[in-house]
C-alpha cells in the first residue's frame, strides 16, 4: 500500500519505519526540511529503540522517502496518516492548530487528484473532532463528501516511548472509528499482519479510548505514589504491598469497577477511603488525589438530584435502595443518600427493594437507616406497580431480573431516570428515557 505519514515526529517516524517493515511504500511529510533531509539519509529524528535500523533499512530500499511537498505526496499515495502534535493550550484545552491546518492542506491536495484518497488520524484529540472538526475540513477543502472518493477514519495509537516498536508489532487490539456502514476494509488489510482484535466502533468512542486510556494510566501512577508514600509512613514496604495488591486479578487488575454508572457506597470503600486518609494526615502526607474520592463520589450524587430536580417536584419513584443489588445492605448506600435528600426537599417519594425488608434488618445496618430515614417504612412498596402508581419521575438505581418485566409493565409515559444502564428501559416505547452515562 502507498501511504503518506503526515508529522514525523514520535508517532509519524514509528508508524513510517513500522509499516515500511511490513512492506509498504512510505512517504513522510513535514514542515521541517531538517527533518524531512534526516529521513532521506535514513536517519532517524528521534530516539527510540529498533526505529533508527527500521528507518534505515526502508530508505536504503527506498521503502521511505520524504517531502515537505502535500500536492506531491498526496498525489503519490492512497492514504493519509495524520500523526501530527496536539499539545496543550494555554488555557490546558488542546490545541488543534497544527490538525486544522493539515486537514486542509491534505483536502485541498485531495481536491487536484483524480482517484480516491482516505484520511486517517493518528493524532490524540478529543471525541467529535471527526464530525465537528475534521470531516467538514476535508469536505469544504476537497470538494467533495465522505464516501464519494474521499474517507475518512480515526486510528488512535497505543505507542509507549521507549517500546513503541514492540507496541506497535502487539498491540492490545487495533481501534479503528469509522462512519456508519464503513466496516474500514482499507485499514483492516493494512493491519492484517498485526496480530489481536480489530475494533471498528464510532468516531467519537475511537477517540475518547486513547484519552480515556492515558487518564487512566495517571491515576494509577498518582494512586501509587500516593499510597505508596502513606504506606512508608508507617513502616511499610510499598512496593512489596503492591506486588500482592497487583496479584488480585479479579478485583485490582480487572475490568472490575470500570463500568460507567452511579456512585458507591457500601460498609467498607467510603470506610476504607477515610480511615485510610486519617492515616495520611496523621503523619501529614500529602494525598490530594484520595482526598478527592469522596467529594467526587458525593458529586455523582448531585447530579442524580439534579436530573431529579430539573423535572420539578414530581411525586418519584426509586427502584433499588442497598448499595446494590441482592443485598440488603444500606450502610452508606449511594441511594439511600438520595432518597434522604429528596425527602428533604419535600418530594413524594415511594421505594422498592425487593432485598430490604426492614422488620429483618440488624444491627449497624438497623441503626443506619434509623438515623437517615427514621420512617422508612412508610415509603416502601411492597411490588414495582405499588411503585410506579402516580409517580411521573422513576429513577432506576438497580432492580433484580425477577422485577424487570413488572417494572416495564408498568411503565406509561413517566420521565425514567436509568442510574443501572439496563438496555430493555432505554428501548421502551412511551416514555421520556434519560441515562445517566449513555
Amino acid at each position: 500500500m502507498r501511504i503518506s505519514v503526515f508529522g514525523t515526529g514520535y508517532v509519524g517516524a514509528v508508524s513510517s519505519g513500522c509499516l515500511a517493515g511490513l512492506g509498504h511504500s512510505i512517504v513522510g511529510v513535514d514542515v521541517s526540511a531538517e527533518k524531512v533531509a534526516m529521513l532521506n539519509r535514513g536517519l532517524s529524528p528521534i530516539v527510540e529503540a529498533e526505529i533508527g535500523e527500521l528507518i534505515a533499512s526502508a530508505a536504503a530500499s527506498g521503502a521511505l522517502r520524504a517531502t515537505t511537498d502535500v500536492d506531491a505526496a498526496v498525489a503519490d499515495t492512497e492514504m493519509s496518516l495524520i500523526s501530527v502534535g496536539t499539545p496543550s493550550a494555554a488555557d490546558g484545552s488542546v490545541s488543534m492548530a497544527a490538525v486544522d491546518s493539515v486537514s486542509a492542506a491534505i483536502g485541498a491536495a485531495i481536491g487536484r487528484k483524480a482517484g480516491p484518497h482516505a484520511v486517517v488520524m493518528r493524532s490524540t484529540v478529543p471525541p467529535g473532532t471527526a464530525e465537528e472538526r475534521v470531516v467538514p475540513i476535508l469536505q469544504a477543502a476537497s470538494g467533495r463528501n465522505l464516501g464519494d472518493g474521499l474517507a475518512y477514519y480515526s486510528n488512535p495509537e497505543f505507542l509507549r516511548e521507549g517500546s513503541a516498536v514492540r507496541d506497535f508489532h502487539a498491540p492490545p487490539y487495533t481501534l479503528i472509528g469509522a462512519p456508519d456502514g464503513d466496516d474500514a476494509p482499507l485499514l483492516r488489510a493494512l493491519y492484517a499482519p498485526i496480530p489481536g482484535a480489530v475494533h471498528v466502533v464510532p468516531y467519537r468512542i475511537a477517540e475518547s479510548v486513547k484519552y480515556l486510556s492515558n487518564a487512566y494510566h495517571a491515576v494509577k501512577l498518582a494512586f501509587a505514589n500516593e499510597a505508596g508514600a502513606i504506606l512508608a509512613e508507617y513502616g511499610v514496604d510499598a512496593p512489596a504491598a503492591f506486588r500482592l495488591f497487583c496479584e488480585d486479578r479479579v478485583l485490582n487488575i480487572s475490568p472490575a469497577y470500570l463500568r460507567p454508572g452511579f456512585a458507591f457506597g457500601g460498609s467498607c470503600l467510603p470506610k476504607d477511603v477515610r480511615s485510610f486518609l486519617a492515616l495520611a494526615e496523621r503523619r501529614a502526607v500529602a494525598a490530594p488525589l484520595l482526598g478527592h474520592v469522596l467529594a467526587g463520589n458525593a458529586a455523582i450524587i448531585d447530579r442524580a438530584f439534579h436530573a431529579i430536580a430539573k423535572h420539578g417536584r414530581q411525586t418519584v419513584a426509586l427502584f433499588g435502595l442497598a448499595f446494590k443489588p441482592g443485598t440488603d445492605d444500606l450502610r452508606e448506600s449511594p441511594f439511600v443518600l438520595l432518597a434522604e435528600r429528596l425527602i428533604g426537599k419535600g418530594y413524594d417519594l415511594r421505594i422498592f427493594d425487593r432485598s430490604v425488608k426492614l422488620a429483618t434488618l440488624l444491627g449497624s445496618n438497623r441503626d443506619y437507616i434509623a438515623r437517615e430515614i427514621p420512617h422508612l417504612e412508610r415509603l416502601m412498596a411492597d411490588n414495582p406497580a405499588a411503585a410506579l402508581s402516580g409517580a411521573r419521575v422513576v429513577v432506576v438505581g438497580h432492580i433484580g431480573a425477577e422485577d424487570r418485566a413488572a417494572l416495564l409493565a408498568g411503565l406509561t409515559d413517566q420521565i425514567v431516570i436509568d442510574l443501572a444502564g439496563i438496555a430493555a428501559l432505554r428501548a421502551q416505547p412511551g416514555i421520556t428515557y434519560q441515562g445517566f452515562c449513555w
